[in-house]
């Protein structure tokens, strides 16, 4: 079901900005970029440069075209970069972003590195034939999560030079709106007492 509604939203958008579409999207080629890295401070040895790439899957062929910057869930524990498959030629560029994992780093590093990916895709989307001004950001659980964190802090993603007004939408699925458990834990919360604080949207 979640998966379904998703599609359904994006591929809305998708054809809200460009009518032409659902007309032209079968006839798109697509390429695949795997193992991106979008933090170049990190040292190539470090856990850092394994869980901090992305995957980007655009329409080659295509210009101007609408990209959606996609955070996996897995309680911000567990869990590694995907494409979603539903949302494959929809003229859409997908960038699927790998961030690092409680407990080997706290929650606030997590959001800097997913801040630092949608940072890197304003940057460089133009280079693939997308468009800055029609970056959606969207995830599931703590995917979605860190969506509505990202564009509800402005302080995340100014922290490397992006507005976070620039963002074009967002869509979290299933994520916190209170300050996520990994987070309460850090703090010694229980994960049934309710918190919100700086780590929620």
């Amino acid at each position: 079901m979640i998966r379904s509604f998703l599609i359904i939203q994006i591929v809305l958008l998708a054809s809200h900005c460009f009518p032409t579409v659902a007309a032209s999207a079968e006839q798109l080629k697509y390429k695949t970029l795997e193992n991106v890295p979008y933090r170049g401070e990190i040292s190539e040895s470090s856990y850092a440069s394994e869980r901090c790439q992305l995957d980007i899957y655009y329409p080659a062929t295509a210009k101007q075209f609408p990209t959606v910057v996609w955070f996996h869930g897995g309680g911000l524990k567990n869990g590694n970069r995907y494409i979603p498959a539903g949302l494959k030629n929809k003229r859409l560029a997908i960038v699927a972003v790998g961030y690092r994992l409680s407990p080997r780093v706290k929650v606030a590093t997590i959001l800097d590195d997913a801040a630092a990916a949608v940072a890197w895709t304003f940057n460089n989307i133009d280079k693939y034939g997308g468009t800055r001004k029609l970056i959606f950001i969207s995830g599931h659980s703590a995917g979605g999560y860190i969506t509505s964190m990202l564009g509800l802090n402005e302080k995340l993603l100014k922290a490397h030079n992006v507005d976070s007004n620039s963002i074009a939408g967002l869509i979290p699925y299933s994520g916190h709106a209170i300050t996520h458990f990994t987070a309460r834990a850090e703090q010694g919360i229980g994960d049934k007492q309710p918190t919100i604080d700086k780590f929620a949207p």
